[in-house]
Formats: structure tokens, sequence, C-alpha cells
């Protein structure tokens, strides 16, 4: 580890930790069927991670890999408990994701990893996201076109095992696959202020 920051965006807690490369260890795997839908070293990062977030009481809510020379890992979590995440949960996530990918190795050379929480504006990567925030409203991009379309806005109805759904402003209800979704991310109302506020609390 050569360096650590803290930083605030969007609502959330950030902690970024600078590492070297490392040699080369097996990988972990993931058992738990809700997780965010991953590929590529984004799927192989989440898989050594999530493990050790949940015996700790955190669910891995994204795993992001940014930049090329230098890259960073970001991983954005939640307490299992509701409860919002603390600076205190961010500095266990960051030691715990540095040890276990300090063994996984994914990444070769130096790297960045950046632990923080989903914020209010979150984005939604798992069904219980989209159960939990039922009622406000999303903005969705998908990785392939539906009904000649990729963005869609409006308010989240819930999701199943394999769709999400959405009522757009029209009335229309959409259904859209989980693993055609590029990204989807809550709308920063005073609604949605209101229901945060409104959760559950932990001091450090």
């Amino acid at each position: 580890m050569q360096s650590e920051g803290w930083g605030a965006i969007s609502g959330a807690l950030h902690i970024f930790r600078a590492f070297g490369g490392w040699p080369s260890r097996a990988a972990f795997f993931v058992l738990e069927q809700d997780l965010p839908i991953h590929t590529g070293l984004e799927a192989r990062i989440a898989d050594a991670v999530a493990p050790t977030l949940a015996d700790l009481g955190y669910e891995l809510v994204r795993v992001a890999v940014l930049g090329r020379d230098r890259p960073t890992v970001q991983v954005m979590a939640d307490r299992a408990d509701g409860a919002l995440i603390g600076v205190s949960d961010c500095e266990v996530i960051s030691r715990a994701v540095g040890a276990v990918l300090d063994v996984a190795d994914p990444i070769p050379g130096a790297w960045t990893l950046e632990v923080s929480s989903a914020g209010i504006d979150r984005p939604l990567t798992r069904r219980r996201d989209w159960n939990r925030f039922a009622g406000h409203r999303a903005r969705v991009e998908l990785s392939v076109p539906q009904d000649g379309r990729r963005r869609f806005d409006g308010i989240v109805l819930g999701a199943d095992a394999e769709h999400a759904r959405l009522r757009l402003d029209d009335g229309t209800e959409v259904s859209l696959a989980l693993p055609d979704i590029r990204r989807a991310k809550l709308v920063l109302t005073d609604a949605l202020i209101a229901a945060t506020a409104a959760s559950p609390t932990r001091t450090n």
C-alpha cells in the first residue's frame, strides 16, 4: 500500500488506496444468487470480494475498473442490516478487499482501490435494489435496444429474478431483462432524500 485518501461524491463516502503488483494466487468463487451482474475482469473481482464482504456484514453493490496505465478499482457496498454506511465501514471494507485482491491478483502492476457507499442517487444493480426503491424515479440504459430504444426514464415498479419493471411518464409499463441493463440509477428527488433520511442510521 502506497497512499490513502478520502473523498465525498453525490452523498457517498469514498476511501482510496494505492497498490502495486502482486504474485498470482487462486481466485475465490461466489454462491450468492442476487449479485450485481458483471463481466470480464470486473466479474473476477466481484467473485473474489463478495464472499468476504458478506462475512463482514456487507453487500456488494458494484465493481468498476477505470483507466488503463494505473487503473482504479471501484468497490461500492451496502451494509447488510440496511443502516447507512459510515467512515469506519469503508475502512473495514478497504482493508478486507485489499487483502483479498492481494491473494486473487486480478490486475498486474500498480492500481488504486476506491471503496465507497452507494450514495443517495445510487445505482440499481440487483433485484433487491429494484424492489427496495419501488416508487422512486430511475434512469436506465440498456446494452441492447428494446423496442428501438436504449434509454428509459420512469418510476421503479420492482423486479423478479429475470426482469426489472418501470412505469414511464406516459403510463406505459416496460419490463427490462436484468442482463441487458448496462446501467440503472436512481434520480435525486425530494421523495428519495426524505426516504433515505428515514433509513436506519449507525454511529461510528
